[in-house]
């Protein structure tokens, strides 16, 4: 469940920005709507503990963000929140299998190699799991980020504008995707986008003036 209540953050003496007071039950799906410069992302960074130094209340189940410390914070993000960027931020370095390895060592807790196999499998890019990312499609890079976001089983899933720079046809595929495994895990969804194409796959929306 996520919980907002008077919640404003300032980068500047000039750029306040408020938001509205909301709540989203678990496993409910959200579009966070907004023009460019709404404070979207913004928002969504706050939600994840990503910004500190706001005003207000942050709860993520129950939890209050504000309250805890770095390290806390860094333990309790890992364990139950999952992020989709509009860019992928995977390791190149790395292959799609180290990736996924990734998110269990920051939260501390074991790896487990069945767990990726069968969320890559559940995504269709199984066979890419050795892979160096550099290696892969946008489309299967975006899968590889999606299964990232999702290996911890997070409660929370936030996704900050996956579908701007896709044409219709996958739009609709990555959405439809992040909807089945946000089901399939009982995760609260919110995607932040200004993609008016999406609005029609939502019934329920926070709208940001």
């Amino acid at each position: 469940m996520i919980s907002v209540s008077n919640l404003s953050f300032t980068y500047s003496p000039n750029s306040e920005m408020s938001f509205p007071d909301f709540t989203v039950n678990s496993g409910e799906h959200f579009l966070l709507l907004g023009d460019s410069g709404s404070g979207k992302t913004t928002l969504l960074y706050l939600l994840g503990g990503l910004l500190r130094n706001y005003t207000g209340s942050v709860r993520i189940n129950d939890v209050a963000l504000e309250n805890l410390s770095e390290h806390a914070l860094d333990k309790f993000r890992g364990q139950h929140m999952g992020f989709v960027f509009q860019r992928n931020h995977l390791i190149s370095a790395l292959t799609v299998e180290q990736n996924l390895m990734m998110p269990a060592y920051l939260a501390g807790l074991p790896v487990q190699g069945e767990r990726i196999e069968s969320v890559l499998s559940s995504l269709k890019i199984s066979d890419k799991k050795k892979s160096k990312v550099t290696k892969l499609s946008q489309g299967q890079a975006q899968r590889a980020a999606i299964a990232r976001a999702i290996i911890n089983r997070p409660s929370i899933i936030l996704a900050d504008e996956p579908t701007s720079a896709l044409d219709d046809k996958h739009c609709h595929s990555v959405i439809s995707l992040l909807m089945e495994v946000a089901d399939q895990n009982k995760s609260t969804l919110l995607i932040a986008t200004h993609d008016q194409r999406l609005k029609s796959e939502f019934s329920k929306k926070i709208l940001l003036k």
